[in-house]
């Protein structure tokens, strides 16, 4: 017996790789037409897929039908021991040898055999085999008596073997167990012990000629079909690769070598919906495009050559002896030369070349070179020149030619010479100017250079400025606000500066870009006005001072009352101590309670007019506009009281915070209170029974908080309108006032990025309005 080596799919690939490969490489070297490739190409792919798929169908038909025999065979054998479990039951060997020999007639079934434990043959189709004897170590008993004790359980692969028998034919064998079961260890049969599993086998040998057959026909039909259908395929890929690449290829290729041409180009016809489409438009394009371009080289070599002719400088052409091969009319007209002439004789009037020549220094080394000149001409006056040079070659690379071009730049040197003369005089002004100059990095605000002035300012010297950040001279809680107002070229009417002894002073910034050699910077104007806040904090306080004492009489009137009611109850509670009475218990706790809220209140107007002298300390911070007018009238209502003005107080609530210092702003409010008195006192004067009345609102408007004060006075006129706020301005009677009130209350205003306001409506009372921003949610800036 042989086993089966047929060669499967697998043991093909290889061949074909190699097939494949060899038919690349001859592809490649034959010159033919793109079609043909594609074709051929496309074939061969068509006709391996094709291949592969035919195998690997014939595989799994090969493994299917063998499954199928292997299972039909295994089924036969069942069902045979089936059939002759009676007669072998009753110990009929005839009838057992007439059923298999019977069965053993079928013309695929070569071999019927049982054996028994020992190897003998005890039936068989083949009559001259029973009572034979065979080696259960060989042949299809091996499967089984291969190990001690031999096996009892096997599955159907391993019961099943594949062979060429002694005529050549291949057959396939499977050997069945006859197991013992109950009814052939016991009745009727009694002739095996109980403990025996296996009494023998039943070996089937079935011809495979009929199944090989079968699939050979199925190889050849599947073949068959598999050329028939990639032929047919090529065939249709042949056509259609013809109609839709090999033609419109052709039209286009006609067309690219008439554009190449340079002549007609009437465009390609490929009207296709795909990739050729688009790429007949695609030429079509590139055509008309390529057609125009050369129109339009066309016209720029006349364009340059009518520039190499006008343009307005000198342009030569000379050859290694700097004789002149051609020029411009510019240079024709300047000098009246002949071609062939020396160019040292023609510009210079030279017997020999000019030293440092740039035309035979790029000769030498076919570089451009450039130059500056000086000559004279006819008149004797000195002209400068810039001579530059660039090579020319001719076919092999060679340097043959080289164009010489000469600009006057006489005039420019004459502005180069004013330039400087005009930087020495910025760099004297930029020295000298009265206030601190930086030139500042527009990236890092870094110090890139500074004047004289901020060296005095600051104490430090030029060296220690330089690279010295500018955000480093603010006050480490100040940078990040500022930092921004910076960037965006903002004014800083106010921030602290800090000298590098460390003393903090006050500084006004202005910043503006300008240009500075190779870039745009910033140039930061930074004035000391620490003098200046100082001597306004003593104007502002001389002010306050004198408020104080205006408003003395009625803070002496305003503490007076409730220090008679605490006199009062002391006078009571010292009667009833010397008459021994006693006072009762809960008028005891109310006069206490009333000294209490009184003297707290006594204690309120001194604290608020103690707060509201001393002098200011410029830090601002998120402030209530409200509540500083509020605290204001509580200040000056008894003013108002004693002169029977009444008020009218509108203050909405949850106003948004302001940017500002409490004390300051009281100080506006007060002024604004003290001028609405006056003029109240001032119409009721002269028109008794006028209405005497303030009122005061405070509002959100947008961006701003906005407190408003009107009173009933005569107004202001028109005319002196703008000049209100200007100071040592009145319209008091001398004595009566200084003007300083209302430029003071302007000033402090402007100081936070606000605006008073003054309207005027004569004969209807005066209005002021005072806005100032809201708090945009940044910290709290000190200035």
């Amino acid at each position: 017996m042989t086993d089966d080596t047929r060669p499967g799919t697998a043991s093909l690939l290889p061949i074909l790789s190699r097939f494949l490969r060899k038919a690349a490489c001859l592809l490649l070297q034959i010159r033919c037409s793109l079609i043909t490739k594609l074709a051929i190409i496309s074939g061969a792919a068509l006709m391996f897929f094709f291949f592969l798929w035919s195998s690997l169908n014939i595989d799994a038909m090969e493994d299917l039908s063998m499954e199928n025999t292997v299972s039909d065979i295994d089924r036969l054998g069942t069902t045979i021991i089936l059939g002759l479990h009676d007669s072998m039951l009753t110990y009929a060997p005839d009838a057992t040898q007439e059923i298999i020999r019977n069965i053993g007639t079928q013309s695929a079934i070569r071999t019927i055999r049982i054996y028994n434990k020992r190897g003998e043959i005890k039936y068989s189709n083949q009559v001259h085999e029973i009572d034979g004897t065979t080696d259960i170590k060989q042949e299809a008993c091996y499967v089984c008596h291969r190990t001690e004790p031999p096996r009892t359980h096997l599955n159907t692969k391993e019961r099943t073997r594949i062979f060429v028998d002694s005529n050549g034919q291949k057959s396939i064998g499977i050997i069945s167990p006859i197991a013992n079961d109950a009814s052939c260890s016991g009745d009727p049969c009694h002739v095996h012990p109980p403990g025996k599993k296996i009494l023998g086998l039943l070996d089937m040998v079935v011809s495979l000629e009929g199944t090989e057959a079968n699939l050979a026909r199925f190889t050849r039909v599947n073949f068959l079909m598999a050329l028939g259908i990639a032929t047919a395929i090529f065939l249709i890929l042949f056509l259609c690769l013809h109609m839709l690449v090999h033609v419109p290829v052709r039209k286009m290729m006609r067309a690219t070598r008439a554009i190449a041409a340079g002549g007609d180009f009437t465009g390609v016809d490929v009207r296709q919906s795909d990739e050729m489409g688009e790429l007949g438009g695609a030429i079509n394009s590139m055509g008309r495009e390529v057609l125009s371009k050369q129109a339009e080289l066309a016209r720029q070599m006349r364009r340059y050559q009518d520039l190499f002719e006008h343009v307005p400088c000198i342009i030569t052409v000379q050859d290694k002896n700097l004789r002149l091969v051609s020029y411009n009319q510019f240079f024709a007209g300047e000098f009246h030369a002949k071609p062939g002439e020396y160019c040292y004789k023609v510009y210079k009037g030279l017997d020999a070349p000019c030293p440092n020549c740039p035309v035979i220094r790029t000769f030498e080394d076919g570089l451009p070179h450039a130059t500056e000149e000086i000559t004279l001409d006819k008149d004797g006056c000195r002209r400068s020149f810039f001579v530059s040079t660039a090579p020319m070659t001719d076919a092999a690379g060679n340097v043959s030619t080289v164009m010489e071009m000469s600009l006057d730049i006489t005039d420019s040197k004459f502005l180069e010479e004013e330039l400087e003369r005009s930087r020495q005089k910025y760099l004297a002004i930029f020295s000298c100017i009265p206030t601190a100059l930086f030139v500042l990095d527009r990236e890092s605000l870094a110090i890139l250079e500074c004047n004289a002035k901020a060296v005095e300012t600051y104490g430090y010297s030029q060296g220690e400025f330089i690279g010295l950040g500018f955000l480093d001279l603010f006050l480490n809680q100040d940078r990040t606000g500022h930092e921004r107002v910076i960037r965006e070229e903002h004014a800083i009417d106010r921030a602290r500066h800090r000298r590098k002894s460390g003393e903090v002073i006050y500084v006004s910034i202005r910043v503006s870009t300008a240009a500075y050699p190779g870039s745009q910077v910033y140039l930061a104007s930074v004035t000391d006005i620490t003098h200046r806040l100082e001597t306004e904090q003593q104007l502002i306080q001389a002010s306050k001072m004198a408020t104080l004492g205006e408003m003395a009489t009625s803070v002496a009137h305003e503490l007076n009352q409730p220090m008679t009611v605490i006199q009062t109850i002391t006078d009571y509670l010292l009667r009833k101590t010397r008459r021994d009475e006693p006072v009762p218990r809960e008028l005891f706790q109310e006069m206490a309670d009333g000294i209490g809220r009184h003297i707290s209140r006594a204690t309120r107007i001194i604290n608020h007019m103690r707060e509201f002298g001393r002098k200011s300390d410029l830090v601002t911070g998120p402030v209530d506009l409200g509540e500083v007018l509020s605290r204001t009238l509580e200040l000056f209502s008894q003013q108002l009281k004693v002169r029977n003005i009444e008020v009218a107080c509108d203050i909405r609530p949850d106003l948004p915070p302001v940017l500002a210092e409490a004390n300051r702003l009281e100080q506006v409010f007060m002024n604004l209170l003290l001028n609405a008195r006056d003029a109240i006192e001032e119409r009721a004067a002269s028109q008794p029974g006028a209405p005497k009345r303030v009122s005061l609102r405070v509002f959100a408007e947008e961006d701003f908080v906005v407190a408003e004060i009107a009173d009933t006075g005569p107004g202001i006129p028109t005319d002196i309108q703008d000049k209100v706020f200007e100071p040592f301005f009145t319209t008091k009677a001398v004595g009566k006032g200084t003007g300083l009130g209302l430029s003071i209350s302007y000033g402090i205003i402007k100081d936070y990025g606000g605006s008073i306001e003054a309207v005027a409506a004569p004969g209807q009372g005066a209005r002021f309005l005072v806005r100032l921003p809201r708090q945009k949610g940044d910290k709290p800036v000190r200035t």
